[in-house]
């Protein structure tokens, strides 16, 4: 498991002149089987999971186990050496802030693959950017969405499984001033938003550049959005993100995902493509006040995806819950905890799902059967039409 970019000035010159570079491609022999791709919820985490005798641990391993990639958002900025002084207040609720133990949970339950693209990876100011690059890269997890100018930020990651596997990371909203990537300074790779409201243009390309690269080498795509450009109704997907989600797959990701809301957004198909439009939280330690959020923000899915060739070809979804009430732990309680969902809190996961997709339109087919494996409540997917 690697991370690996092209040299700092090859891929500035390519990106920044929107220009793809042809690799010869990865061929999978026939009869391999599919790459295996997991794709989870944010990752909101500041306390080690195994330190409170997580129960559902087990559960998660025996689930992700020989997953070709499992990938997460780390919505936590990594405290050590490089770090700097907090961005906020040091009692806010939402500074989050963990240390590299938090790192190692993700990677005991399969994460290998991660976004930093997000609101609060600025917390610790441009050295905790730095921090938590360093962290991953000792760890050798595979990230995109952050890096130590804006050519790094805004390139793909690559881990090296089965078969290549490339992320594009962004973030979009709620990225304060100072926290941005430049050409000079670390930080997120942002899509801003123009005094139109509409997304700006040169940033929507240098994305799908990074998009049309990764694909270019051959490897499998995932292209990711951190978005806290919310509509007032939170589970509402924007009409913008649909259409920078169609965009990615023409310019040749596998699939769309995307975090920031905390709670279930819709899916739906281009192309064939799945396009994960909110996967709410894996892992939810929030410090907000009881009654900050609704049940939904408590509960979210695990997308597990077959890819032969660079295409989905076939898709299931794990519902999971997370602990809304949390644990005693050092003296502060801990909440947002996950486990496998099953029964009724499974089929109200899946049920609000399916109603979040039909507003999306018809482009997705539910599988007619629940099935239960590896402990895990499990339904396919697939596009209702070869138009989808």
């Amino acid at each position: 498991m690697t991370s690996a970019c092209l040299p700092a000035p090859t891929r500035r010159h390519l990106i920044g002149a929107g220009i793809s570079v042809v690799f010869l491609p990865v061929l999978v022999g026939a009869g391999s089987r599919p790459l295996r791709i997991s794709l989870l919820g944010q990752s909101l985490i500041k306390t080690d999971l195994r330190a409170l005798g997580w129960d559902g641990l087990s559960g998660f391993q025996r689930l992700l186990k020989g997953r070709d990639a499992v990938f997460t958002d780390l919505e936590t900025v990594i405290a050590g050496p490089l770090a700097g002084k907090s961005t906020r207040p040091s009692d806010s609720e939402v500074l989050h802030v963990g240390h590299p133990e938090v790192i190692d949970c993700l990677q005991a339950i399969g994460v290998n693959i991660v976004a930093t693209s997000n609101n609060h990876a600025w917390d610790l100011d441009s050295g905790g950017i730095l921090s938590t690059i360093d962290a991953l890269e000792t760890r050798k997890l595979a990230y995109a969405g952050t890096g130590r100018d804006l050519a790094a930020a805004s390139s793909p990651g690559f881990l090296q499984a089965r078969e290549r596997i490339a992320l594009v990371s962004a973030a979009a909203g709620a990225i304060r001033d100072g926290a941005a990537a430049t050409d000079t300074r670390p930080g997120v790779n942002e899509l801003r938003r123009g005094p139109d409201g509409a997304l700006v243009a040169v940033d929507v390309e240098r994305y799908l550049a990074a998009i049309r690269l990764a694909a270019g080498s051959g490897a499998t795509v995932i292209a990711y959005l951190h978005s806290h450009y919310w509509e007032a109704r939170k589970s509402d997907t924007p009409a913008w993100q649909r259409d920078l989600a169609r965009r990615a797959i023409d310019a040749g990701a596998a699939t769309f995902v995307a975090h920031g809301v905390p709670e279930l957004q819709g899916i739906e198909y281009y192309r064939g493509a799945p396009l994960f439009h909110g996967l709410s939280s894996f892992i939810f330690q929030s410090e907000k006040a009881d009654g900050a959020y609704g049940p939904e923000a408590w509960q979210s899915v695990i997308a597990q995806l077959d890819v032969v060739g660079g295409r989905v070809t076939n898709t299931s979804l794990i519902p999971v819950q997370l602990d809304a009430g949390g644990i005693e732990y050092k003296g502060r309680r801990v909440r947002g905890s996950p486990r496998l969902a099953t029964g009724s809190s499974a089929d109200e996961v899946l049920d609000r799902l399916a109603r979040l997709n039909a507003a999306l339109g018809s482009s997705v087919r539910f599988g007619a059967d629940r099935r239960r494996r590896r402990g895990a409540t499990s339904i396919s997917i697939s596009p209702n039409s070869p138009q989808s």
